[in-house]
């Protein structure tokens, strides 16, 4: 039997661990970019600057689909639930990295206007690492050598997804994650802090 709406944004709040202290006009990090290129690593660094709840599609994905497929029928389920979660922790003022491909502007603008009717700073972020270095990291993921790793995107998944990748139409930060990541993270925590 199928969920409702409702029913997956409380098997996804469930899940949630550990969320910081609200804030008045949250900050809401969007971080996009493709397999591989470091955006789990990237957020992880910026949640040891700042308090932030971090949802990770890859984690979140598991909870209601124990063994995903990554189809159109599962997003169709998946995202509306992720939607909904990101706009009731931002309106109780949680401060929320939300850690996704988001490769397609039309995906992104529904995470627009969920900033823009909660009151929260968005701040977007496109990561990003040169091909070799993406293809050395992917196949290390397939060894399963790094464990904090919940991604199963191999090398494939990032050549086919690689030409669909669109450009961010807002202001966003450029994070290429094969170099020094602090200055990019010194400067979202300032703008978060003004």
């Amino acid at each position: 039997m199928a969920s409702s709406l409702s029913e997956d944004v409380e098997r996804l709040r469930q899940s949630l661990e550990g969320l910081p202290p609200p804030q008045i006009e949250p900050p809401f990090v969007v971080v996009s970019g493709l397999p591989g290129t470091g955006k789990s690593f990237f957020c992880r660094r910026l949640a040891e600057r700042m308090p932030f709840i971090i949802l990770a599609s890859d984690v979140l994905r598991k909870v209601l689909f124990p063994c995903p497929s990554y189809d159109q029928d599962e997003n169709k389920r998946f995202f509306p639930a992720c939607h909904a979660l990101f706009e009731e922790l931002l309106r109780r003022g949680i401060p929320v990295v939300f850690d996704a491909t988001n490769l397609l502007e039309r995906h992104r603008e529904h995470l627009y206007h969920i900033a823009d009717k909660t009151g929260a700073k968005l701040i977007l972020v496109g990561v990003e690492a040169p091909p070799e270095v993406v293809r050395q990291r992917l196949l290390a993921r397939e060894k399963g050598i790094d464990p904090q790793d919940d991604s199963q995107a191999g090398w494939g998944v990032y050549q086919k997804m690689r030409p669909r990748k669109e450009k961010i139409s807002r202001n966003y930060f450029v994070v290429d994650t094969s170099r020094d990541v602090t200055p990019a993270i010194d400067k979202i925590v300032r703008l978060i802090k003004k």
